[in-house]
């Protein structure tokens, strides 16, 4: 049987009421001014003319460019690298306090002959082993720089010992702060280890036997990447000229207690290195940036093998 129209003058059925198109049951006359469907109050957004469902806000949250520094780091609202590497520092520095041993197996060496065990007996031969860099012991170019002088390794050295961990996390929260505001986290991070790097291979060229440690490289090395970084920008909020200044002075002063060699390489790395983040041209920054780090990176690699070479077959 066929259905039943309708009688001549009778009023046309009403058509069903919208709905929002995640809620079935919700009745909407409201559209998101983006892709037309009817969105109930839970599913919409104010935007700057009508309103915006759930789903094309998230894409066109997705769709915004990442904010970047000047330099082409990612914008960050706290120094999360320099954070964590004081923590590390301090992390190290108790492993010293309670295993006053650390010293002489993670700090900077280049070849040496080494007691085994701290209570054998110094006058057999046999209770030493060749340790270094020069021998296999390549991690030492980087852990030498997060140890610090420690009271319980050696006492001689009094309030400084103390006093050479505190100076250099001053300093590397208040250059580290700064400067990773400038370049992002990953740009820093690469500064800082590069700085580290660079210091302990000097120490390694120039005075293989001894035994160094410390942060004050890479803590130099921010110094020369930050002046570099201000003189790119004309902008100096730290006073660049007046703290490298005291940068130097602070070097002649603690030649006599700690390595000259690891400030001067970590200064010369890091002005090195800030320049090749700085003066990268913004047509393929990223790129540009990362060949020349890797240059740096390579250049000192190639010192301490060639270093190695020669000590070993001299």
């Amino acid at each position: 049987m066929d259905a039943a129209e309708p009688a001549p003058g009778a009023p046309a059925p009403e058509a069903p009421s919208p709905t929002c198109f995640r809620h079935a049951d919700r009745e909407s006359h409201v559209r998101c001014t983006r892709c037309d469907r009817h969105v109930c109050p839970d599913c919409r957004r104010d935007a700057a003319v009508g309103y915006q469902c759930v789903e094309c806000v998230k894409s066109g949250h997705q769709s915004v460019r990442q904010a970047r520094t000047a330099f082409g780091g990612r914008i960050t609202s706290r120094p999360y690298a320099t954070i964590v590497l004081i923590a590390l520092n301090l992390a190290a520095y108790v492993l010293e306090l309670v295993r006053p041993e650390t010293i002489q197996r993670f700090g900077m060496l280049g070849s040496a002959l080494m007691l085994r065990n701290p209570g054998e007996d110094p006058t057999d031969i046999s209770a030493f082993y060749q340790a270094g860099v020069a021998h296999g012991e390549w991690y030492r170019l980087l852990t030498g720089a997060f140890l610090h002088l420690s009271p319980t390794a050696d006492s001689s050295f009094g309030p400084f010992a103390i006093a050479h961990i505190v100076f250099n996390m001053y300093w590397l929260w208040s250059l580290g702060s700064v400067i990773e505001d400038r370049l992002g986290a990953l740009r820093f991070t690469a500064l800082y280890l590069l700085s580290a790097l660079g210091g302990d291979v000097l120490v390694y060229l120039i005075a293989p036997n001894s035994l160094a440690i410390g942060a004050s490289g890479a803590i130099f090395g921010l110094a020369g990447g930050y002046w570099i970084l201000s003189r790119r920008q004309g902008y100096d909020p730290l006073g660049g000229n007046q703290m490298l200044i005291t940068m130097v002075i602070w070097m002649a002063v603690s030649a006599s207690f700690t390595s000259w060699q690891g400030h001067l390489g970590g200064l010369l790395t890091g002005l090195a290195s800030g320049a090749a983040i700085a003066y990268a041209p913004r047509h393929q920054r990223g790129v540009v940036q990362l060949v020349l780090l890797t240059v740096v990176l390579l250049v000192l690699v190639f010192a301490a093998v060639a270093n190695t070479y020669q000590l070993l077959t001299t």
